[in-house]
């Protein structure tokens, strides 16, 4: 099997094995978290939609408007071009994707979206209707057939089943997922009581939904799962395991469940994921996967 080439840009570190990796883990999660308290605020409300910058060259055969009819075609530019969505995880909103984003943008990313949902959403097919109506306007707004997007946590959920189950595999060329319980997780807080987080659930209706068959589905994944996630168990479930997708799962070594969209070492493999045209086979943890962070 062929590994992807950002997965060899980043360091290793001992596993969960060692409770000096665990311990780290904690105190960094605790430090991300009381950063995220500090900037969630500024994060509550919907991005301003900015104006599309002027066409630097129109097909003419295409009508005006028409996604797709104007773009870059500078040799060598078409990740930069395609817009990136940004889903956040459950009861948390844009502003955890502050670094995330300036990586993106300081590498060339010039369309970069950020998408809140309500957390009184009561289902999570609801928000993924919600996303692809967002996808259709990024697209008009840029003119661009396709983006990429990335969902951390809950996020990445919406978004798989956007692709997955609403037709949303036409639109998303890449789908990068951080710490999603793609198979359903046994912690989640207060699961009895809000209804998505009942769909998170393993066995539940929605995770068994996205088992069914997906044929032709033509977005490809790469799932970013932590060995040190204390929200995902079995830590397993944040991979991506079904045979009709086009998956590779990246383990991450040394840090937990909130670290992920801020580590500027996955922000790096994040990045290189969303401008590699090159996917593996296999999506099971067996299937072989490399450490990063």
């Amino acid at each position: 099997m062929k590994a992807l080439p950002f997965l060899s840009l980043l360091p290793r570190l001992p596993g969960p094995r060692f409770p000096a990796a665990l311990l780290g883990a904690t105190v960094l999660e605790l430090v991300v978290l009381t950063g995220h308290l500090v900037a969630y605020p500024f994060g509550l409300t919907q991005e301003r939609r900015t104006p599309p910058d002027p066409p630097p060259e129109t097909t003419p055969a295409a009508a005006p408007g028409t996604p797709g009819t104007h773009r870059n075609r500078l040799p060598g530019s078409p990740a930069a071009e395609r817009p990136v969505v940004l889903l956040h995880g459950f009861i948390d909103n844009r502003s955890v994707f502050v670094l995330l984003r300036r990586t993106l943008a300081r590498h060339g990313r010039r369309h970069l979206a950020s998408l809140n949902y309500s957390p009184l959403t009561r289902d999570l097919r609801t928000a993924a209707e919600l996303l692809g109506r967002h996808v259709e306007e990024v697209c008009a707004r840029t003119g661009q057939r396709e983006v990429d997007i990335v969902g951390h946590s809950l996020g990445g959920l919406i978004a798989r089943y956007y692709v997955q189950r609403l037709g949303g595999d036409r639109r998303v060329r890449t789908l990068v997922t951080l710490g999603t319980p793609h198979g359903g997780t046994a912690v989640a807080p207060g699961a009895g009581i809000h209804p998505i987080v009942r769909q998170m659930r393993g066995g539940s209706a929605l995770i068994e939904e996205l088992r069914r068959p997906a044929p032709g589905c033509r977005t490809r994944f790469v799932s970013f799962w932590s060995e040190l996630d204390q929200v995902m168990v079995p830590v397993g479930t944040a991979c991506v395991d079904h045979p009709d997708l086009d998956a590779v799962n990246v383990r991450v070594t040394g840090i937990g469940h909130l670290a992920l969209p801020v580590h500027p070492a996955v922000a790096a493999a994040v990045r290189e994921a969303l401008e590699t045209q090159e996917t593996r086979e296999g999506t099971a943890p067996s299937t072989g996967t490399s450490s990063v962070a």
